[in-house]
């Protein structure tokens, strides 16, 4: 199986990069993360398969090999990073909320994303 290390990913925008080991980018949407990660940071090695997607390489059956060095010893994130993905948690309530207000629910793989963001959270903030 190919391998790489992420370039970037967001989860207000549920996608990100991986550069893999020939220096070519492969998309990585969020639902390719394995159970229970709703998030990776940019460094983090990365075994996964691929696939040809519309706009190019896609990321299937992800596994994260190897974690970015931290300097935080427990199972909890960074608190910077941690405030960021609550902030970008809060841009994709506002927008479900409002669209719920339209009386438009959110699509099945948008509730999903909703709720592993929601779960992963909750994790690092009940984590110790």
């Amino acid at each position: 199986m190919p391998t790489g290390r992420v370039k970037w990913f967001s989860l207000e925008k549920g996608f990100g990069f991986i550069s893999n080991d020939e220096g070519e980018d492969v998309y990585l949407a969020a639902a390719a993360l394995p159970e229970g990660v709703t998030t990776v940071k940019p460094g983090t090695k990365l075994e996964f398969s691929i696939a040809d997607g519309r706009r190019g390489p896609q990321a299937l059956s992800v596994s994260v090999i190897e974690a970015p060095p931290s300097m935080v010893n427990n199972s909890r994130g960074n608190a910077d990073d941690l405030a960021a993905i609550i902030e970008d948690s809060i841009k994709i309530l506002d927008r479900v909320g409002n669209q719920l207000r339209q009386g438009r629910h959110p699509s099945t793989a948008e509730a999903e994303r909703l709720g592993k963001v929601l779960r992963g959270i909750a994790s690092q903030i009940e984590g110790a």
